[in-house]
């Protein structure tokens, strides 16, 4: 296949393997690792290979970007402790951990045995934020989650930085580790800033939706790649630049762009998420095939299990310390109850590596001074195994540990209050300001745009409770979603006779499917 078949098929597999992990109930990360290793033996497609730059440079950017965006500010700086323990304290020191055992296990320089734990040291939390929606864990879990996710990268990429360049014999002093963090995160910040601002003063005065969705697809590489080019984090960058932007998205884009770009990029996240994990599992037999240079399998399966059990161990027993001894400062102690034990207990079993862990194996370098001493083929090995271990293993009993262990719930009817008091407040505030602007305007307009104000206010407090018997607001919904089928047959019969043209039917369709998704929203 040339590329273009090979894209093309790459998202075939993806469409159909979540529509069928959606079906059976199984997380599509899981899935789609397992199909791609059934794939990667069959004959020709043995050659698929990714470019590390492809996953570094190409998707983690817009991918980071998408989840910055979305990230709520408040919550991400309230619970910044725990976000930078797990994103900077628990990848140092999973990837000395790493490079200790490696080191004792098989007698390598520490250096590049540092480099390895570098590389498997930051989780990807697309599967695991995946599960802890799916069934409902506190938001504050999810939040941390999230937030590790967008900050650990930086940190395994610039200790990787470090690692590789005394791995390859280059002089590094501990003022030379220091100026580097310092380009790195303060170079990231800089940038990052300076980008939101331009790139909020941009959205702010176009007015074109489309135009909104371009720039809102270049910004993470606007970011991304000026920071890389000074040698400074890009991960940081495009993160500081998709929180500033996503929090003040409601003042800087129309209802139209907002509207555009969350699905313009619910199907990006989509589409990259998914190949990167099938590309994942398509590596395995490329991988398995190089692996040789002077390690017997045995060697190979005991390393295997060293790292990946290092890996594992070295979260959990991070996050123990992390959240209870933090509590012997009076100030946390006060403002935060004490978690119950099944907290980091599950936030630990949430460790699942990604593609950035495999893309980082992939880049490392494929030869050190000491040529043989490097064993990079068993290097691959080990990153892929910790992948396939924690993504499978992990991701598929993490919903069943939190039942076992009673871990709460989302806050679901606390949210439908929340969103009833303040919806309250909102339609009354409409209501002062129509009585104010409706000078002049008819009455019947006036009394019109009271009603839909009063009945966004009573649908939020029905969200409360769900009775056996059929809310006025679920019974209009219902109704008019009747209607709508058959006031779009009267408009397709209008277009098939030519008595109106397509555009016609087009805005027509358009203005009833924006109403009929506010049906759909009432159905929540």
């Amino acid at each position: 296949m040339d590329g273009l078949e090979e894209i093309v098929a790459l998202f075939v597999v993806v469409v159909a393997i979540t529509a069928i992990a959606h079906r059976i109930g199984v997380l599509s990360p899981i899935l789609l690792v397992i199909v791609g290793i059934g794939l990667s033996f069959v004959p020709g497609l043995h050659h698929v290979q990714l470019d590390p730059q492809i996953v570094l440079v190409g998707i983690l950017p817009p991918l980071l970007y998408v989840a910055a965006l979305e990230t709520s500010v408040p919550a991400f700086r309230y619970n910044l402790r725990p976000i930078l323990l797990l994103a900077v304290g628990l990848v140092l020191f999973t990837a000395f951990a790493v490079g200790l055992s490696l080191t004792a296990l098989l007698g390598l320089p520490f250096a590049i045995c540092l480099a390895l734990g570098a590389v498997v040291a930051p989780p990807d939390a697309v599967s695991a934020t995946a599960v802890a929606r799916r069934i409902g864990l506190p938001r504050r879990m999810v939040t941390v989650l999230e937030g590790e996710s967008l900050i650990n990268d930086a940190t395994a990429l610039v200790l990787l930085r470090i690692a590789t360049a005394v791995a390859l014999g280059q002089a590094v002093t501990g003022w030379s580790i220091a100026k580097e963090t310092a380009i790195a995160v303060l170079g990231g910040l800089l940038i990052g800033a300076v980008g939101a601002v331009v790139l909020a003063h941009v959205h702010k005065r176009i007015t074109n939706p489309l135009l909104d969705n371009a720039v809102s697809l270049l910004a993470p590489y606007l970011v991304f790649l000026p920071a890389e080019r000074i040698h400074a984090s890009g991960v940081v960058a495009v993160v500081v630049t998709g929180l500033y932007l996503g929090h003040r998205l409601p003042t800087l884009m129309s209802a139209g762009s907002r509207l555009q770009m969350e699905a313009f990029w619910r199907m990006v996240k989509f589409l990259l998420e998914g190949v990167v994990f099938l590309l994942v599992g398509l590596h395995m037999y490329g991988i398995f095939r190089d692996f040789s240079h002077g390690f017997s399998w045995g060697q190979g399966l005991v390393a295997v299990g060293v790292v990946v059990g290092v890996v594992i161990v070295a979260r959990l027993a991070w996050l123990f310390p992390a959240t209870y001894l933090a509590r012997l400062v009076p100030a946390i102690r006060h403002r935060k109850e004490r978690p119950s034990w099944a907290i980091p207990t599950v936030l630990g079993w949430a460790g699942m590596r990604g593609a950035v862990t495999l893309a980082a194996a992939l880049a490392l370098p494929p030869v050190v001074p000491g040529g043989l001493t490097y064993p990079r083929p068993l290097f691959l090995v080990l990153a892929f195994a910790v992948i396939v271990a924690t993504l499978v293993i992990q991701g598929a009993t993490l919903p069943g540990l939190a039942r076992r262990l009673n871990v709460p719930v989302d806050e679901a009817k606390e949210d439908a209050l929340v969103e009833a008091a303040v919806q309250h407040e909102a339609s009354r505030a409409g209501r002062e300001r129509l009585d104010a602007a409706a000078d002049g305007a008819p009455e019947s307009v006036v009394e019109r745009l009271r009603d839909v104000a009063t009945s966004r206010s009573n649908l939020a407090w029905e969200r409360l409770g769900r009775p056996d018997r059929e809310t006025p607001s679920l019974a209009y919904a219902r109704l008019r979603r009747e209607m709508l089928n058959a006031e779009r047959d009267v408009f397709r019969s209008a277009r098939d006779t030519g008595r109106i043209p397509e555009e016609v039917l087009r805005r027509a369709q358009r203005d009833m499917d924006l109403e009929e998704s506010l049906l759909d929203r009432g159905d929540q």
